[in-house]
């Protein structure tokens, strides 16, 4: 079951919760779903740029607070935040009530999973060679704290006449346990040959008490850290021994 099933929606009140948050009548229910799939659809077509990873919708009473997790926020904001009003504007037409937009920085593209699958649909379009592409990836994710990935290439690979799939693993990607926390994401690359399906799952670690808040206080505590690219301020040294005087050089 755990092979075939989208690991997210299996793993919905163990230890992640739903992308919309909100309760409605039956009689509006239908009409808000739908705004919903029209907003993310807009946000994703606009915000191409920034690396949308996660579009979380929540509906106070005659409100939509909307938060973007994006790899570049500075490419949503724009200039002196021109981009992000426009943005706005443009939403409030797609739904009732006031628009709130909340800006939330991916600091470790590398191991979200959906920014991974949409890098390497993005480097198939641009004819890199896809196994190159997969072990790249791999490699970035593992590095930076990931505790197994898989992804799985399906379609014309290479340009091949029969289309096949082709799939690499690196540490564990246990599908069947409930509590493990497994990132889910897939990106389709359109290329001259057809479309190319990617899927890549990220497990992160486990969670061993029942908490469905438990994914997005992971996101949280990502988001409020330090970057692991960042560079440490002057006179931060990390243990590196005392700082040698160049002027006093031995003869």
């Amino acid at each position: 079951m755990g092979q075939k099933v989208n690991p997210i929606g299996l793993r919905l009140g163990v230890n992640r919760t739903w992308d919309s948050r909100w309760f409605a009548a039956r009689q509006e229910y239908a009409k808000l779903l739908h705004q919903d799939l029209k907003i993310r659809k807009e946000l994703k077509e606009k915000l191409n740029a920034a690396g949308v990873s996660r579009i979380i919708i929540e509906r106070p009473h005659k409100k939509c607070r909307i938060t973007i997790y994006a790899a570049r926020p500075g490419v949503v904001i724009g200039k002196k935040g021109a981009d992000i009003d426009k943005l706005r504007k443009d939403i409030s037409a797609l739904t009732e009530g006031e628009v709130f937009l909340n800006l939330v920085e991916v600091r470790k593209p590398e191991v979200d999973s959906q920014l991974v699958a949409e890098s390497i649909a993005q480097q198939l379009e641009r004819r890199v060679a896809f196994r190159r592409a997969m072990k790249r990836s791999i490699q970035s994710a593992m590095r930076l704290g990931a505790k197994g990935i898989r992804m799985n290439l399906s379609g014309r690979l290479g340009g091949a006449e029969i289309a096949r799939m082709e799939w690499y693993r690196e540490g564990r990607v246990p599908l069947h346990t409930l509590r493990a926390d497994i990132d889910f994401g897939f990106a389709e690359a359109l290329t001259t040959y057809g479309i190319i399906g990617v899927k890549v799952w990220i497990f992160k670690g486990e969670v061993l008490e029942h908490d469905p808040m438990a994914q997005d206080k992971r996101w949280s505590q990502e988001a409020s850290g330090p970057s692991s690219n960042e560079r440490p301020e002057r006179g931060e040294r990390n243990n590196r021994g005392p700082r040698r005087d160049r002027n006093n050089k031995e003869a």
